[in-house]
């Protein structure tokens, strides 16, 4: 029985630029999903991506980071309000029928 060497079976790891990385991290802050980012540049999985996205903020230092939290804060407060309007909306058209 013939093995193959050890050195066939062991897959090589691809390497990205950091130009590629950053592009990647780029199009995930403007709102793409993690998976379709995978998908269209045929990543091995999210992770990679996000891990990326973490060593950028890193280096971009605590200014970015307080940027990337006021921004979640941002968007915690925009649902909230939206789903005060749907109700709002709906109060509305309930009290304005006339009987």
């Amino acid at each position: 029985m013939s093995k193959k060497p050890l050195k066939d079976t062991i897959k090589s790891r691809r390497q990205f630029t950091v130009q590629f990385k950053n592009d990647a991290v780029q199009m995930l802050l403007d709102g793409h999903t993690a998976s379709s980012i995978v998908e269209r540049l045929g990543l091995t999985g999210t992770n990679l991506l996000y891990r990326w996205k973490r060593e950028q903020l890193r280096q971009s230092g605590p200014v970015a980071s307080s940027l990337d939290s006021r921004v979640r804060d941002l968007e915690t407060e925009l649902k909230r309000v939206e789903r005060e309007r749907d109700i709002l909306k709906k109060a509305l058209s309930i009290f304005s029928r006339s009987d």
